[in-house]
């Protein structure tokens, strides 16, 4: 038939014959191909290349290779890698050479390092196990291994030290939490210069009455001085983001300036933020608000009882 014709129209000149003189017939194996076509991608587990199989990523991996270092996306961790930029950050920051610098998920120490060669001495705060170690050997054998000094943990849950500025590319993820940690610290510190997604940095800066403008923007504004300070291109990370980023100073208010309890001032702007397309009339009309405002005079006046010391043992019958 005509599949055996093409088979046997592809033996070399010199076959072996068979008992009946026939041609052996000898297989042929060719790579089966890949949905897309990419006769490369055949295998499951990765393309083989010169010296072994590279192994295939999963899909949604996010991670990029740096003497070999997996990045992690799901961390946030976008290695900035222009010096120029890094160089901008430090001088913007006005770190002086008295100063104490606390540095949040410095990654492989690029930041890091020109921080040492500025500050007396600088904190940094990793989560991620590995770029503790490539930190530390990085740093090993330097004039300035002394002055660093390293905590493995999550920002949001450690204990912070004392420090006069804070510096850092801050992983997307944790950006409104981390800044709110940072202003209620005691001691105020003297300012933080923070690398943010562009989007939340502007948030942070924007007057009243900008589209832009919302509950982040008022909060932070009320504890601190904020300023947009450089504007940085996606491309100068190692790997990529997806968005831009920018730079934002940030210079905590001294407390006496502050003159409402900050809780109770945040469930306020929490509901006039809530709904963006009503009024202030409108969202207090609700039902749903008018019953929550009840609820919390309610509170309010049973905390009033005994000089706001509650209800005494006596007053109940327990003697």
């Amino acid at each position: 038939d005509t599949s055996r014709a093409c088979r046997r129209s592809l033996q070399p000149e010199a076959a072996h014959t068979g008992l009946q003189g026939r041609p052996r017939i000898y297989p042929f194996f060719f790579p089966r191909q890949a949905s897309n076509g990419n006769p490369r991608a055949m295998s499951g587990t990765g393309i083989r290349v010169a010296g072994g199989v590279s192994k295939k990523l999963g899909k949604g991996a996010g991670k990029a290779a740096y003497q070999g270092i997996q990045f992690l996306k799901s961390y946030g961790q976008h290695i900035l890698k222009n010096p120029m930029i890094v160089n901008a950050i430090v001088e913007k920051g006005g770190v002086k050479s008295t100063d104490v610098v606390l540095e949040i998920g410095p990654g492989t120490g690029n930041l890091t390092m020109r921080l040492l060669e500025t500050a007396k001495k600088v904190i940094a705060i990793e989560f991620d196990p590995r770029m503790v170690l490539e930190l530390q050997r990085r740093v090993q054998g330097t004039p300035h291994a002394a002055n660093l000094h390293i905590i493995s943990g999550d920002f949001l849950k450690v204990d912070l030290p004392y420090f006069d500025v804070c510096i850092a590319n801050v992983p997307y993820q944790i950006s409104s939490p981390l800044v709110f940690k940072l202003l209620s610290h005691r001691p105020v510190f003297r300012a933080a210069t923070l690398m943010f997604q562009r989007e939340f940095a502007m948030r942070l800066c924007v007057p009243p009455g900008d589209p832009l403008y919302c509950r982040l923007s008022v909060n932070a504004q009320l504890l601190a001085r904020t300023t947009h300070i450089l504007k940085v291109g996606k491309n100068n990370f190692r790997p990529p983001p997806k968005v831009d980023s920018s730079v934002v100073r940030i210079e905590p208010k001294p407390v006496n300036q502050i003159p409402v309890n900050f809780k109770e001032w945040d469930g306020l702007v929490r509901l006039c933020f809530g709904r963006k397309n009503k009024t202030l009339g409108g969202i207090f009309r609700t039902k749903t608000v008018l019953e929550l405002i009840e609820n919390n005079y309610k509170t309010y006046k049973a905390l009033q009882v005994n000089n706001g010391k509650g209800v005494s043992g006596v007053q109940v019958g327990l003697q």
